[in-house]
């Protein structure tokens, strides 16, 4: 049983279906792994015992009357803390949010309860998801599954957290500017970004909306194919005989290169090496317009996240962690034209963007340039969490800017990922590339 803590969903699903797996012994399996695990508390903010035991009894009569509803009908994952979820609170990570109690769920968690999947709790994250880090003093910090001293990455924090850490099969979190990807990264899992628009954000409480997404970070990706299909209610990529033969990639060299640390840059070196060995056409990229869209960053997250947020934090600003607080209020700084302008910009670089990568089946990067940085340094230097926190979430922001879909895959060492960038509303097409590289990474 204490493999089940380790498996993929898919292998969970299909222990289920085959009627070696209990639904209700797995369930309590991960209910028990979570309340011994020293590191519960900095994962999860809110364990929902009661209602995941009523899904998986609920999941366990269908397996036994061959009423399944997916393949992962019975199988236990958590959500990040900006989920809402009935009856449960659902504060973001913030104090501003204390107590906050939803009347239902959101629209992504109704449909993939609706294909059976067991919602074990609530999991910790950067405050308001506004940080690639992961540390938030007013809640919890979840450590790097690699590096005990080192943050996990955020927003989705604790999300990627209970899968590393085996307590919960899969884990469904947001990215705004990277905050699937970056944890999963940095804790070696599967992360998949989607398309803006791709998936609902009804119930979700919002960063930015314009950039928000909700995706999941899971052990495989088959697991992130069938986990977009629950939350969207469709039906899943068929990801069969995937191969590399003959895939043309662009190595985007642009912006994405620029003072990469030595061990992802080494990984993703081994990782493109890897690729080309089964097959891959790989060739450089440079996309000029990207020095130019990078800085509008400054303004179209900052803007979006205070007009969406000002009353709420100027109400009551001592709440928050400062860090956090004065990102928000970076805000401040933009006008109405500022902001307009910009995207008027950012759409023309988006332009450009498709006509330089028209010939390419994706494209790839190190998913973040730098390991997991030491908590205690970000908590004793303000300058150092800023670099740090810019740093961190370079290369995933390239995909929020560019409004493409995205996926991080485990290189093989540790806290480094190879991250391949698809094109809009192309999930299929990249998770199919995806599996063909994850089998040749492996």
């Amino acid at each position: 049983m204490q493999d089940w803590l380790t498996m993929t969903a898919a292998d969970l699903g299909r222990g289920i279906e085959s009627g070696q797996i209990d639904p209700v012994a797995l369930c309590k399996t991960y209910l028990e792994a979570i309340d011994q695990h020293p590191l519960r508390d900095r994962v999860y903010a809110r364990v929902t015992a009661d209602r995941a035991l009523s899904e998986a009894g609920a999941a366990s009569h269908r397996a036994k009357t061959g009423q399944r509803l997916s393949l992962l009908d019975g199988v236990p994952i958590s959500w990040k803390d900006l989920f809402d979820t009935a009856g449960i609170a659902t504060e973001a990570g913030s104090a501003l949010l204390k107590d906050r109690v939803p009347d239902t769920d959101a629209e992504v968690l109704k449909n993939a309860t609706a294909f059976g999947l067991v919602c074990l709790g609530k999991t910790h994250m950067s405050e308001l998801a506004f940080s690639g880090l992961g540390h938030n003093p007013s809640t919890a910090t979840p450590p790097c599954v690699n590096d005990a001293d080192a943050v996990s990455g955020g927003s989705s924090s604790g999300a990627a957290a209970s899968v590393a850490f085996g307590l919960a099969a899969a884990a469904i979190g947001s990215d705004t500017g990277g905050s699937v990807r970056t944890p999963s990264a940095w804790n070696d899992l599967v992360g998949l970004k989607t398309t803006s628009g791709r998936l609902s954000l009804d119930g979700v409480v919002p960063l930015a909306k314009k950039f928000d997404t909700v995706g999941p970070l899971c052990r495989s990706v088959e697991d992130a194919g069938l986990l977009l299909a629950m939350l969207e209610g469709s039906r899943p990529a068929d990801l069969s005989a995937a191969d590399l033969e003959g895939r043309r990639f662009a190595i985007l060299r642009t912006v994405a290169m620029d003072d990469v640390e030595d061990a992802p840059a080494q990984a993703f070196a081994n990782a493109v090496d890897a690729l080309r060995d089964a097959g891959a056409v790989i060739e450089d990229l440079e996309v000029p317009a990207l020095n130019d869209a990078m800085p509008l960053s400054g303004c179209l997250f900052t803007a979006e996240a205070y007009g969406i947020w000002r009353d709420v934090i100027e109400a009551n600003p001592g709440a928050m962690y400062p860090e956090i607080l004065e990102r928000f209020r970076l805000g401040k700084g933009h006008s109405g034209p500022d902001y307009v302008a910009a995207w008027e910009k950012i759409d023309d670089i988006r332009a450009l963007w498709a006509r330089a990568v028209a010939g390419y089946d994706a494209v790839l990067l190190p998913s973040v340039p730098i390991l997991p940085p030491k908590l205690a340094e970000l908590q004793s230097d303000h300058d150092y969490y800023v670099s740090a926190n810019l740093m961190t979430l370079r290369n995933t922001r390239i995909g929020n800017l560019m409004g493409l879909p995205a996926v991080t895959l485990p290189t093989g060492t540790p806290s480094c990922g190879l991250m391949m960038m698809g094109k809009p509303h192309k999930e299929e097409h990249l998770l199919r590339l995806a599996a063909a590289a994850q089998e040749a990474l492996a």
